[in-house]
């Protein structure tokens, strides 16, 4: 049984917005952990600098963002070979909303970066933690929540952070993105020093990203359900022999002293989340908004020949892509977004007369374009495909946003 999920979308699209050229910001350094005694500030420690007048100032070059609210955003630009970081100061959610009076769910206890992200995207927004990505799903279509994020995927795993396996059987829709900078941070109780740690804890997922560090620490390591429920538990159980890995926000949440930054083995570790919501989109988008279209195309043989298909009537209309994702069997059990080799991919079929039916389908492409879904060429391109493919629904159009935040 031969299971294989390819992506070919580009990472640097993600993660190269355009920025000013003059960005004096350079690559972060070689991977690699940082002591918390050297008071780190920025990106994987560059630092931000401030004005005489209080107001944030980058780098000394005196650029900033509007009416100084202090919540900081990265943007990468790709310059003669090397990623470039420009901070800057941003007011309002990403995308322009600022979330007052949303109940947003998220998975994990209070300080995961789900809820980070879920609060950089709509910052006065109310979050529900949740235990279950499912649990969170389910929230929004119960309507105990308006909002539900989830983190699709990473740079440093490609989508092995797979949450389309929930999207595709609900009814619900894409409304927003969030890029948000993955920093993790050695955490432990208060006067515990990183010599006297014997044990470390957080999600299996941050164990793997910091695998270099910690075997340079020579430390046991033990996965629980979520960074920040891994600091919840060392804070209950005072913990003296533990250390978490989470973010610096969660030190702050819950009183625990930072040992070290930068535990993640790649230095740029960018996480992208989607928030979702109950159709119809709530959010409402000018035909010339710079947007996305998120769409899923199912079909039952011949993958490779759809794949050109797709690619085609995206290309001969101008359109670029952004993502395109094979999830594939071989066999024709089918298999992604999360679901186990020799078992289809379901999803519910919302345009099915009565009410919505759950499918099955062996491959799926998971694709992302350039455009509003009600654009003439992306709606003629959506056209072209459902003529081959065998079930196309589309999950969502949205604001696109290239920008990369960062918690620091």
């Amino acid at each position: 049984m031969a299971y294989t999920s390819s992506s070919l979308h580009l990472h640097k699209h993600l993660l190269l917005p355009k920025t000013n050229p003059s960005s004096s910001y350079s690559r972060p350094p070689p991977p690699s952990f940082v002591a918390a005694a050297a008071k780190i500030n920025g990106v994987n420690g560059h630092s931000s600098k401030k004005s005489p007048n209080g107001k944030a100032q980058i780098n000394g070059d005196g650029k900033k963002g509007v009416n100084g609210s202090g919540r900081k955003k990265a943007a990468a630009q790709h310059i003669n070979g090397n990623d470039r970081i420009h901070l800057s100061v941003s007011t309002g959610g990403a995308g322009g909303q600022d979330g007052f009076g949303l109940r947003v769910a998220f998975q994990g206890a209070p300080g995961a970066y789900s809820e980070f992200a879920a609060k950089t995207a709509l910052p006065g927004c109310d979050t529900v933690p949740c235990r279950a990505f499912a649990d969170a799903l389910a929230a929004v279509d119960g309507g105990a929540v308006d909002r539900a994020i989830l983190p699709v995927e990473s740079t440093m795993e490609g989508t092995a952070l797979r949450n389309y396996d929930l999207l595709l059987r609900h009814d619900l829709v894409v409304v927003q993105e969030i890029n948000l900078f993955v920093h993790y941070c050695l955490l432990a109780m208060p006067g515990v020093r990183a010599a006297e740690v014997r044990r470390v804890i957080s999600h299996p997922m941050a164990l793997a990203h910091c695998g270099r560090a910690l075997a340079r620490l020579g430390v046991d390591r033990e996965p629980v359900e979520d960074t920040a429920g891994a600091v919840e538990m060392l804070r209950s159980n005072r913990m003296l022999d533990t250390a978490a890995i989470a973010s610096p926000r969660a030190a702050d949440l819950y009183g625990l002293d930072v040992l070290a930054h930068g535990l993640q083995d790649e230095s740029w570790n960018v996480t992208r989340f989607l928030l979702l919501s109950k159709p119809p989109s709530p959010v409402t988008l000018p035909m010339d908004a710079d947007a996305k279209t998120s769409m899923v195309v199912a079909h039952r043989g011949g993958s490779m020949m759809v794949v050109l298909k797709v690619l085609s009537a995206f290309s001969s209309r101008n359109i670029n892509l952004t993502k395109l994702e094979v999830i594939n069997n071989n066999d024709g059990g089918g298999g992604g977004g999360g679901a186990a080799a020799g078992h289809p991919v379901m999803i519910l079929d919302t345009s099915a007369r009565g009410a919505p039916t759950l499918r099955a389908f062996p491959h799926v492409l998971y694709v992302d374009c350039e455009g509003a879904s009600h654009d003439p060429r992306v709606l003629d391109a959506i056209k072209e495909i459902e003529r081959f493919a065998v079930f196309v629904r589309v999950l969502g159009c949205y604001a696109a946003d290239s920008n990369v935040y960062d918690l620091q």
